[in-house]
């Protein structure tokens, strides 16, 4: 009922898109994965699409299974639409692509190179049309409200989640035995956790009470004085999220903010998949409606980081260089950054959408001449020269795809392996580090 009427309240002036064709039989379509998007955040999407598209007494029902849901409506003409929802864990969305029991994955993280061969015949899962980030998230580390630790970093957490510190005080905290909880094998969230903590530290994930429900567990952890447990950003519900230190990074909170720049260590990207040799026009149809403003508007009504930019000021610290503290207190930064395809100046796919919400918000706000600075980072692998001469490059990079499309710049700045938001130890660290950064004046 809350969701029926907090969809209302959002989308009370719909135009109406043209009409669809409506299946003979069976389901208009079908969406199988991420437990994440699929628990209330997809479900929401479809409705608020399916509104878009005109139809009438939209709502959801229980599917067959638990975690399932089927979405439903009925055209002008009398006949009912209806999409279905699976929320059994990323992994499982991939594996109905191959089955064809899916016409759309949703995902809490990336697709993986043996899903990407495995699902080759389908087409390349990784062009951008195909690979569609529909919102950012942050993994949450959540603590009963009682702990008093505040701060932990991804070394801590490693060892904590592997076992190998299984108690509050080793940590300069109370309560005695620390008891894990943790997503369920099939869970985005949890491969997520697995890559960004356990795998690049080469540690298993000890015993621990685990979960196919987000919201169940966070409201174990929050009632288990000796609890931690991760979890999406929503869901951190009656617990206590605490601040997260990658490397040299400064302290993080999983705000708002620090999520929509993909900074905070812990933030994410949830995807749909839609497969290029797709047929299906409501999934194509869905796709573009989450991307649309009114789908964004949904993804942040259901607590998840939207994709519109806006323009967010920063306090100027001592720890940043001289330079960069004088943008800070001149200028205000957009919340998005810049990312670029693994050993290389391309943008990736968020990055070229990102493109074009960056350009009409510098449109619409009037600063297409000479109120844009763009500052890039890189990262300390070998040379910090190098490292210094590659952010102004990604900078330049970004720079051409701005000029495109008529904006002229004020500056472009390079600092180099300055200010790291990962740590520079692995890959997935030095990527997040490459990043540039889009300030208006």
């Amino acid at each position: 009922m809350m969701l029926r009427v907090l969809l209302l309240l959002i989308l009370p002036l719909y135009a109406v898109a043209a009409a669809l064709p409506v299946p003979d039989q069976g389901p208009a379509l079908r969406i199988q994965g991420s437990n994440t998007i699929g628990a209330a955040l997809g479900p929401a999407l479809v409705m608020g699409m399916m509104q878009y598209q005109g139809l009438q007494a939209v709502h959801s029902e229980p599917g067959d299974g638990a975690n399932e849901q089927r979405v439903i409506g009925k055209t002008r003409q009398g006949r009912t639409v209806t999409i279905e929802v699976a929320a059994h864990g990323s992994s499982t969305g991939f594996a109905a692509l191959k089955k064809l029991s899916a016409d759309l994955a949703a995902s809490s993280r990336p697709i993986k190179d043996s899903e990407l061969v495995d699902l080759e015949p389908l087409g390349d899962l990784k062009s951008p049309e195909a690979e569609q980030v529909i919102a950012i998230d942050g993994l949450a580390i959540i603590l009963n409200p009682q702990n008093p630790l505040n701060t932990l970093n991804t070394e801590q957490l490693a060892q904590i989640f592997n076992g190998e510190v299984d108690t509050w005080e080793a940590l300069g905290g109370i309560g005695g035995p620390i008891h894990l909880y943790a997503r369920d094998d099939q869970s985005g969230t949890y491969d997520t956790f697995k890559e960004l903590v356990l795998r690049l530290r080469g540690k298993p994930l000890a015993p621990a009470k685990r979960f196919e429900s987000s919201e169940q567990l966070s409201d174990a952890v929050s009632q288990d004085p000796q609890g931690i447990g991760f979890i999406g950003l929503p869901y951190v519900r009656q617990a206590k999220a605490v601040a997260i230190v990658d490397g040299d990074s400064q302290p993080m909170l999983p705000l708002n903010s620090l999520i929509a720049t993909e900074d905070y260590p812990l933030s994410r990207r949830l995807f749909f998949y839609l497969p290029p040799s797709s047929r299906n026009p409501w999934a194509k149809a869905l796709v573009d409606f989450t991307q649309s403003s009114k789908g964004q508007a949904i993804v942040a009504a259901n607590g998840f980081i939207a994709q519109q930019v806006q323009a967010i000021s920063v306090e100027p610290r001592p720890s940043m260089p001289a330079d960069y503290q004088a943008i800070a207190r001149e200028a205000q930064r957009l919340s998005v950054n810049f990312r670029f395809e693994e050993g290389s100046a391309s943008l990736d796919n968020k990055a070229r959408q990102d493109l074009q919400r960056v350009v009409a918000y510098l449109k619409s706000h009037d600063k297409l001449h000479k109120q844009v600075t763009l500052v890039g980072f890189g990262d300390a692998k070998n040379d910090p020269q190098r490292a210094a001469l590659l952010s102004k490059l990604r900078a330049m990079a970004v720079r051409r795809e701005l000029v495109r499309n008529g904006v002229v710049l004020r500056d472009i700045l390079g600092f180099g392996a300055q200010m790291p938001v990962a740590a520079n130890t692995a890959d997935e660290g030095r990527i997040k580090n490459r990043r540039v950064e889009v300030w208006v004046h």
